[in-house]
């Protein structure tokens, strides 16, 4: 008894720390890489060039 007594009182401290992990961890997803920065750069240019088209445009010429 002593020993699932020790047993719980760890797992519920390993799911505290788990749980203070998952409110603390940073998503990766949230950085924009070097690449990522560029392609954006890139893209902000040819929507200003007028090289880009809407979705519905998009859509339309698929028959969508």
């Amino acid at each position: 008894m002593e020993t699932e007594t020790k047993i719980m009182s760890r797992l519920d401290e390993i799911k505290t720390e788990l749980d203070f992990i998952k409110k603390h961890m940073i998503d990766i997803d949230s950085f924009l890489s070097q690449e990522d920065k560029l392609d954006i750069k890139q893209a902000e240019k040819e929507l200003k060039e007028g090289k880009t088209k809407s979705l519905d445009t998009i859509k339309k010429e698929l028959g969508l």
